[in-house]
C-alpha cells in the first residue's frame, strides 16, 4: 500500500464508527458482574475457602478442567467476594493470583517465591541468592503478623512438568515454619490427571479437595455469547444466527467458551475492517478459518512441558521419514529431548497416553495397531502443515532457543 493510500486508509478508519462498545469484555481478565451456568462450583469454592474469613486456614484445593469451562473466571469471581469482604470488615485475609505460564515470573521454584514476596513488597534479585535463603525472605515478610494467605497458582501442570513436585511439597511445609500466617494452595490446572503423578509424599503433605469442571454445552456457551454481546457491542452489530453458529462451534471442541468469545471478537474485527456495520455468517467464517491456522500453535504453547516434548520428538522424527511413525521410536527420541532439556522422563506408558491426548486435540492421528506377540503400539501421523512453525513454538517452550 502506499503512502498516500495508508494515510487515507486510517483516517478512514477513525471516521468510522466502531462496532465495538467495550473491547475489554472479551479480555482475558474480564470478569462479569454475574457468572453463568457454574453456581455449585461457586459455592463449592465458596465453602472450601470461606474459612479463612474466620481466621482459620482452608483445605488446599485443585481445579480442573479443559481449557475454556471457566475454571480461572470462577476462582477470580469468588475470591473478589471474599477480598471485598475481608476488606469491609479489616479481616487479615491476602489472596494471591500467579499464572505459572508465565516466563520470568512463576515458572521456576526461585521465581515463584520471589514473585510471592513481591507481593509483600519485597524485592528478590531474579537470580543469585540460594532457594533456601529466598524461602527464608519469603518467611519473614509474611509472618509478622496473623494472616490467613490464600495462593492460587494456574496453570499449575506448566510449572510441574518444568520443576518437578517437590515445589509443592516445599510450599504445603511452609505453615510448619510459621509462627502466625497460615496459608492455603489452589492448584488449577487442564490436566485432570495431574495429581496422578505427583510423589506419594507431595500428595500426602497436600490433603487437597478436588473439584472438577465439565465443558460447557451450546445452550450454556449461547447464553455466555448473549451476556457478553450486550456489554461488548452496540446494538443490532451481531446478526441473525451469528451467536448460535458460534455457540455450536465451540461447543463440538470440547465446550470451550473461551474459544467461542475469541471467535465472536474476531468475527467483529473481520467486520469492521471491510466496513460493515453488522457481523454476519460470512464474517464468522472468515473468523473460523483465521482462528484455525493459529489454533495449533497456540494449543502446543500452552502444553506442559512433558507433552511439548512428546510432539517435539514426534516432529523431529518426521523430518527424516515418509511414512508412520510408531511409540517406541517416539519414547527414544524424547528421551533424548529430556537430557537436553533437564526435564525427568516419563515412562513409556505415559508417554503413549500423551500420545492418545494430542490424538484427541486433532494435532496428530494415533491408530492402536497389534504386532502380535510383541504387544501394541500406535501408528502416528502428523495432521497439520505448519511444521517448522510448530517446532519453533516447542523450541521456545523447552527452552531449547
Amino acid at each position: 500500500m502506499k503512502q498516500n493510500g495508508l494515510d487515507k486508509y486510517l483516517k478512514s478508519f477513525l471516521e468510522q464508527e466502531s462496532l465495538f462498545k467495550n473491547k475489554k469484555v472479551f479480555q482475558s481478565n474480564f470478569v462479569p458482574p454475574e457468572l453463568l451456568h457454574r453456581d455449585d462450583q461457586q459455592e463449592q469454592i465458596a465453602g472450601i475457602l470461606a474459612p479463612g474469613l474466620k481466621g482459620q486456614k482452608p483445605s488446599n484445593l485443585f481445579i480442573y478442567g479443559k481449557t475454556g469451562t471457566g475454571k480461572t473466571l470462577t476462582i477470580k469471581y469468588v475470591t473478589q467476594k471474599l477480598r471485598e469482604l475481608a476488606e469491609q470488615r479489616g479481616i487479615p485475609l491476602k489472596i494471591i493470583y500467579l499464572n505459572c505460564k508465565l516466563k520470568k515470573v512463576a515458572d521456576t521454584e526461585y521465581r515463584l517465591i520471589a514473585q510471592l514476596a513481591k507481593e509483600f513488597g519485597k524485592e528478590i534479585p531474579s537470580t543469585g541468592l540460594p532457594t533456601d535463603e529466598v524461602y527464608n525472605i519469603f518467611y519473614s515478610v509474611i509472618d509478622k503478623q496473623p494472616q490467613i494467605i490464600i495462593i492460587i497458582l494456574d496453570e499449575l501442570d506448566q510449572l510441574i512438568s518444568k520443576t518437578g513436585d517437590e515445589i509443592l511439597y516445599n510450599l504445603t511445609r511452609i505453615n510448619s515454619e510459621l509462627q502466625h500466617t497460615q496459608i492455603s494452595l489452589v492448584g488449577i490446572s487442564n490436566d485432570i490427571r495431574l495429581v496422578d503423578y505427583l510423589d506419594q509424599r507431595v500428595k500426602s503433605s497436600l490433603s487437597e479437595e478436588e473439584l472438577i469442571f465439565s465443558p460447557y454445552n451450546a445452550l450454556q456457551i449461547k447464553a455466555i455469547l448473549h451476556q457478553r454481546t450486550e456489554e461488548a457491542f452496540n446494538p443490532g452489530v451481531i446478526g441473525q444466527g451469528v451467536i448460535e453458529k458460534c455457540a455450536a462451534l465451540a461447543a463440538k471442541e470440547h465446550g470451550d467458551a473461551r474459544r467461542a468469545l475469541e471467535l465472536l471478537r474476531v468475527a467483529a474485527e473481520v467486520a469492521e475492517r471491510e466496513k460493515s456495520d453488522k457481523v454476519t455468517l460470512d464474517h464468522l467464517d472468515k473468523a473460523e478459518g483465521k482462528i484455525e491456522r493459529d489454533r495449533i500453535l497456540d494449543i502446543l504453547a500452552s502444553q506442559p512441558q512433558q507433552c511439548q516434548a512428546v510432539m517435539y520428538a514426534i516432529l523431529k522424527i518426521n523430518e527424516n521419514k515418509t511414512d508412520s511413525l510408531f511409540t517406541g521410536e517416539v519414547y527414544d527420541t524424547y528421551k533424548k529431548i529430556c537430557d537436553q532439556t533437564g526435564l525427568r522422563p516419563l515412562t513409556q506408558r505415559r508417554v503413549s497416553d500423551i500420545i492418545a491426548e494430542l490424538d484427541l486435540l486433532g494435532i496428530i492421528h494415533a491408530r492402536v495397531i497389534s504386532k502380535g506377540r510383541y504387544g501394541r503400539t500406535r501408528e502416528i501421523n502428523v495432521s497439520f502443515s505448519q511444521i517448522e512453525n510448530a517446532k519453533h513454538v516447542l523450541e521456545q517452550g523447552l527452552n531449547l532457543v
